[in-house]
C-alpha cells in the first residue's frame, strides 16, 4: 500500500493550525508546517506561528529552523521536509503538510517544478533596490505566465522568479507528477463574512501579544527594515510602524486591509487544485 499524506491548506486565519492538531492527535500524525515566514526564528507573534501548548502535544516541523537574517527558499523547504516525509512515515505516522504557501507544498509534492538555477549574486544586487511593483513589471515583461500567478508584492520570490528567467528564459512550467503516496487534501474555507471577523479578532489579540514589541527587538538584534518589510503583511507593517512613517492606528486599518487581500490571493491559488476537499462554514 503507498504511504498516506494529509495536507491541510485555506487562507489565512482559517484554523488551519488547529485543525491539524486535531486531527493528528485523532490519527497519530505528525505536523510539517509550510509556512515561508514561520520558517524563521524570531518571527513568532507577526507570523502566528503556533505555541507549544497549542500544539497539544502533537510533534511539529520545519518550525524556526532559519535566521531571518537569511534567505529560505522553496527549494530549502523541499530538501529539509522531503527526508521528514519519509521519517515519519517509517516512525508509523501520518505525515500531515499544514500551512498557507501554497507553493512550498506544491513544490514539495512535486505538482511544480524547482529548476536547479543556482543564486546569481550580481542579478540580486542590481535588483535589490527595486520596488515590488518594479520587480512585477519586470517579471511581466520577461515571463507573463508566471507574473500571473506570483505574489506580486512579495520582492524575494519576484527576484528569484527573476533569476530563473536570467538562467533559463522562464520559470518551467507545472508538471504532472505526484509524490508516490495517496494524498487527501482538505480546505478550510469560512464564508467572506466569518474570515474578516476572524482577521479582525486574530490582528487585535496579535497586538496585545505584543507584536509591535517583537518587531522592536528584531530591529535590535540586528534585523534592518528593509529585511523586515520583505516578510510582508505585519512584518512590512511593523517596519513603517517603527520608523515613524505611519500611526498605530494607520497602521491597524491598512495591515487588516491587506491581511484580507492575501487571503483573497491564497484562495485564488488554491482554486485551481482540483483534489481539495473544500471544508465550507458560515459561523
Amino acid at each position: 500500500m503507498k504511504p498516506r499524506i494529509i495536507v491541510i491548506v485555506g487562507p489565512t486565519a482559517s484554523g488551519k493550525s488547529a485543525y491539524a492538531v486535531d486531527r493528528a492527535r485523532k490519527i497519530g500524525g505528525e505536523i510539517i508546517s509550510a509556512d515561508s515566514r514561520q520558517v524563521y526564528r524570531g518571527l513568532d507573534i507577526g507570523s502566528g506561528k503556533i505555541t507549544t501548548a497549542e500544539m497539544k502535544g502533537v510533534p511539529h516541523h520545519l518550525l524556526d529552523v532559519a535566521s531571518p537574517k537569511s534567505v529560505f527558499t522553496a527549494y530549502d523547504f523541499t530538501q529539509k521536509a522531503r527526508p521528514l516525509l519519509k521519517e515519519i512515515i517509517a516512525r508509523g505516522k501520518t505525515p500531515i503538510i499544514c500551512g498557507g504557501t501554497g507553493f512550498y507544498i506544491d513544490a514539495l509534492l512535486g505538482r511544480v517544478s524547482l529548476p536547479d538555477v543556482p543564486p546569481n549574486p550580481m542579478l540580486r544586487a542590481r535588483l535589490a533596490g527595486k520596488t515590488a511593483a518594479d520587480l512585477h513589471a519586470l517579471l511581466a515583461k520577461n515571463d507573463p505566465t508566471r507574473a500571473k500567478t506570483i505574489d506580486a508584492k512579495n520582492p524575494v520570490r519576484l527576484i528569484r522568479a527573476l533569476e530563473i528567467v536570467a538562467e533559463l528564459g522562464a520559470v518551467p512550467p507545472l508538471l504532472k507528477r505526484n509524490v508516490d503516496a495517496d494524498v487527501e487534501w482538505i480546505g478550510l474555507k469560512p464564508s467572506d463574512e466569518v474570515l474578516r471577523k476572524k482577521i479582525h479578532a486574530r490582528l487585535i489579540a496579535r497586538m496585545k501579544s505584543g507584536m509591535v514589541a517583537e518587531g522592536r527587538k528584531l530591529h535590535r538584534g540586528g534585523l534592518s527594515y528593509k529585511r523586515m518589510e520583505e516578510f510582508g503583511l505585519e512584518y512590512r507593517f511593523l517596519a513603517r510602524l517603527l520608523r515613524g512613517e505611519m500611526t498605530r492606528d494607520e497602521m491597524m486599518t491598512a495591515l487588516e486591509a491587506e491581511i484580507w487581500q492575501f487571503a483573497k490571493r491564497q484562495m485564488t491559488y488554491w482554486r485551481r487544485n482540483k483534489d481539495i476537499r473544500w471544508i465550507t462554514y458560515a459561523d
